[in-house]
């Protein structure tokens, strides 16, 4: 297939378009390279691909020098005009929308680029893919939706109408508008509400990687809620694992689906740290500190859904992929 993939120089973007490429599919990535966090790692991730910083000019195209089928662009998703030249040039047969401004707590310091980016970005991709009769738009929404939620695991039966914070809004206004395209347009649209995923090459504002380099450095962790909380921390490969077939097979019943992808098993903070310990042989320094604005007490997914279209595979242990990030964390 050729395949658009927004955000590829972001954590789960940049491992899709590496799976999409070695599986010998054609891919057209961007991402604008924002600098929420150290821009150094996207480059870095870019690099890996075969996209040298020196060679990447805003809106131009720039060729692999490691994949034949890998064409990168830095581009920003409210750029519309930039956009819609994009869509009309190529003749692509499934989007995958990864790209978004990411994060809950920068989302009440910084509202107005989770609209920029979110809302109207998004808008511009449901455009491209209407005009231009996508054959199937994948894109990623958040366990986030859930908000204050009580009822676990969370299953996408539930209501999700009460949101803890801007970003997740964005991201429920991103599930609604795609509903309102495949409605009307008859669109194929799957939206993927990922549960915390951690792995080498992951984002610096994500838990394992603030807690391991607190640690490694010696510098207290903070750990929000005195500790009292439970993630369903999921890694990379079981995303990417999912994607793929995800992106392969619209529903064939109902132009409109909405996912959970997760571990299914969430573990408490205190567990999650003490792996991280184990594994760099250092202990941590704990500063405990209340619930931050707009955090949750716990995520867990109900992935029935998901395992009857993907199969019942067996997911990476935390142990497992606690250790292949810090392996990675001590290279990097």
């Amino acid at each position: 297939m050729k395949v658009l993939v927004t955000g590829s120089a972001g954590f789960i973007g940049f491992h899709l378009t590496v799976a999409l490429l070695l599986r010998g599919d054609e891919v057209i990535g961007i991402d604008n390279i924002n600098d929420y966090y150290e821009v150094s790692l996207k480059y870095a991730r870019l690099a890996e691909t075969g996209i040298s910083k020196e060679s990447i000019v805003y809106g131009a195209p720039t060729r692999s020098s490691r994949h034949a089928q890998y064409t990168f662009i830095k581009l920003a998703l409210n750029d519309r005009r930039r956009m819609e030249l994009l869509f009309a040039g190529q003749t692509f047969d499934a989007v995958c929308h990864l790209a978004a401004q990411a994060g809950v707590r920068y989302s009440l310091t910084n509202p107005q680029a989770y609209i920029d980016s979110n809302i109207y970005g998004f808008m511009n991709i449901l455009e491209g893919c209407r005009k231009y009769q996508i054959k199937h738009l994948v894109y990623a929404s958040s366990s986030s939706v859930y908000g204050l939620n009580k009822e676990l695991p969370f299953s996408t039966t539930q209501a999700a109408d009460r949101p803890a914070s801007l970003y997740a809004a964005t991201k429920k206004s991103n599930e609604l508008m795609a509903h309102a395209y495949s409605h009307l347009f008859g669109i194929p649209t799957t939206g993927l509400r990922f549960f915390t995923v951690y792995g080498p090459w992951g984002r610096p504002d994500m838990a394992l990687f603030l807690f391991t380099r607190a640690i490694e450095k010696r510098e207290a962790l903070k750990v929000f809620n005195y500790g009292l909380m439970k993630r369903d921390f999921t890694y990379i490969d079981d995303i990417i694992s999912r994607i793929l077939p995800l992106l392969d097979s619209p529903s064939a019943t109902d132009p409109y689906r909405i996912l959970n992808i997760g571990r299914g098993k969430p573990i408490s903070l205190f567990d999650f740290i003490t792996e991280i310990e184990k594994n760099l042989g250092k202990k941590a320094i704990h500063q405990h500190l209340p619930m931050q604005d707009g955090d949750v007490l716990e995520t867990w997914a109900d992935v029935t859904q998901l395992e009857l279209i993907c199969g019942r595979h067996p997911w990476v242990s935390t142990e497992e992929g606690v250790r292949k990030f810090i392996e990675w964390y001590k290279t990097y």
